[in-house]
């Protein structure tokens, strides 16, 4: 059987030399939007995009043909994963092709920030000279904090740790081993920011890591320290930088990734202070990530296209169950609790057991991708699915046990997710209700209903009159509303669990006044997409 490629960005040429190897027919064509694309697209088994190309539901619909779409890098913010997983469409990307250029990048930033390069190279072209101006630190002998320890944040730590840095980093899910294995010590966030004279990102951006840094925790960074982002546009608040320079917080920034690429023009002018220093998103851009990347989903798209491997899909195990309705529904209740278990459990945790009760443990095996995908999206900034979910858990350190039982007492259907011992909570349960109906019914042998979404504090506290209200005024007098609320207890005037969902994304100094009020601990944040 014949198969014909489209190449609709500007991939490196490898990858059409690839596919002729397989005898797959392939066309390079990156100048088609619009109707053009429409017209062209109809009659390709796959199309190979970069950044450039945005495939859309419209597009996907136009091509009638598609079997695979293939990424030639990591991101597919371009590729509207949804729309494919309905039409049956693979989509493929090379998660591993830009490690090594990306790190280099990011310690080529750290040395550009410590030395004013760019800035001494402009003034020489301009005809200048003074030395004095442009005095330099050294990197030696200097910390450098480093937030994400996956593949990229490990290649980062190994180049500086020659330079004779002292690395520390904060990554929830790297094990004690793994970061000894690299002469890395872990801290929590905010200690690190304390200590580091440098710090570099390598996470996902998500309500978490989203301004991580701004002028609202200024204080808690080392005065003169460095920032570097090579990771993801928005994980540093923009609008903030020129102000953290400005009071002496930071002393350089080097940015290659931005919340809006282009620059929008208001970034631009931000971008313009002359202790900031910019690359149009480099990180990938080297000949060798190039070739990589061509190579590598050539050869991925054609064995999916000749049905002998789908490695590097993202929605594989989606499309086999896209048509299964019975499961769909188990699916997104394990990938919205493996997102409040992460959000319970404690720093650095890295034992979970899964238990599946009911007629939902015929899909153990997926769900735990699932559960998995929801806990290892919040801290890995790859594409995480149901494809490589145990990939990362595994090459992150995680410890996964799975039982099943035929029938649960209270519910046809349970999951339920057991925590670590340091966390607050020890075990989690929840089951389907309805129709985007997803609810927890358990928390430590509490009986508690609380639907899955939107913003939900959680703590104990003593049972007694009073308590809710208390809490109730402490939101009350931020003008932040409540939502919905739900009270579990043991017997009366002893211990309780109360979960309250609230209008609003809180922050840590909001939550603070529920926090200190008499009787309340154990208090918890939780924040879930609404459905």
């Amino acid at each position: 059987m014949s198969f014909k490629v489209l190449v609709l960005d500007n991939v490196d040429e490898l990858c059409e030399k690839v596919f002729e190897e397989r005898g797959i027919e392939v066309v390079r064509n990156h100048n088609l939007s619009g109707q053009e694309l429409f017209d062209e697209i109809r009659s390709y088994d796959g199309i190979v995009v970069r950044s450039s190309t945005d495939v859309t539901p419209e597009v996907l619909k136009a091509a009638e043909n598609l079997k695979v779409v293939g990424r030639a890098g990591v991101g597919v913010d371009n590729i509207d994963i949804e729309a494919a997983t309905a039409r049956g469409v693979l989509v493929m990307n090379t998660p591993d092709g830009n490690t090594i250029s990306t790190a280099e990048h990011t310690c080529g930033m750290i040395l550009a920030l410590a030395r004013n390069i760019p800035q001494s190279v402009n003034k020489v072209k301009s005809g200048g000279w003074d030395r004095k101006k442009y005095m330099g630190t050294e990197v030696h002998n200097k910390t450098l904090g480093i937030v994400g320890l996956g593949k990229i944040g490990s290649e980062v730590a190994k180049r500086m740790k020659e330079f004779g840095m002292t690395i520390k980093a904060y990554d929830p899910f790297a094990s004690v081993e793994k970061a000894e294995s690299l002469g890395v010590e872990l801290l929590e966030l905010d200690e690190l920011l304390g200590v580091a004279d440098f710090l570099t990102v390598h996470t996902p951006l998500t309500e978490k890591t989203k301004n991580m840094i701004s002028m609202e925790n200024a204080d808690q960074l080392k005065k003169g320290m460095y920032l570097v982002n090579c990771a993801r546009g928005g994980i540093y608040r923009e609008e903030d930088l020129n102000a953290l320079i400005q009071e002496g917080y930071v002393e350089g920034i080097a940015l290659d990734v931005y919340s809006s690429e282009p620059p929008t023009e208001e970034l631009y002018e931000l971008l313009k202070h002359p202790q900031i220093i910019t690359t149009p998103h480099l990180g990938a851009s080297t000949e060798e990530a190039q070739e990589k990347v061509a190579e590598q989903i050539a050869h991925q798209m054609a064995d999916a296209l000749e049905q002998k491997s789908f490695k590097g899909s993202l929605n594989g195990k989606s499309i086999s169950l896209i048509t299964n309705k019975e499961v769909q529904p188990y699916l997104k209740l394990a990938e919205k609790l493996g997102s409040v278990a992460i959000q319970l459990a404690s720093e650095h945790a890295n034992e979970f057991s899964f238990e599946y009760s009911g007629s939902c443990t015929k899909f153990a095996d997926v769900l735990t991708d699932s559960i998995l995908k929801g806990i290892l999206s919040h801290h890995v900034s790859e594409s995480v699915n149901l494809i490589n979910a145990r990939h990362y858990a595994k090459e992150r350190g995680l410890n996964i046990r799975e039982t099943t039982a035929s029938q649960t007492k209270t519910f046809n259907d349970l999951i339920t997710i057991k925590l670590d011992e340091g966390a607050d909570y020890k075990k989690i349960s929840a089951t389907v209700f309805g129709e985007d109906d997803y609810r927890i019914v358990e928390i430590d042998g509490f009986g508690i209903e609380l639907r899955l979404e939107g913003d939900i504090i959680m703590y104990q506290n003593v049972d007694k009159p009073g308590m809710l209200a208390s809490v109730s005024s402490a939101l009350a007098n931020q003008d932040i509303n409540i939502a919905n609320l739900s009270l579990g207890r043991t017997n009366k005037g002893e211990n309780a669990i109360t979960a309250v969902s609230v209008d609003k994304n809180m922050t840590d100094e909001e939550l603070k006044p529920i926090l200190n009020l008499d009787g309340v601990r154990a208090l918890q944040y939780v924040s879930l997409p609404v459905n």
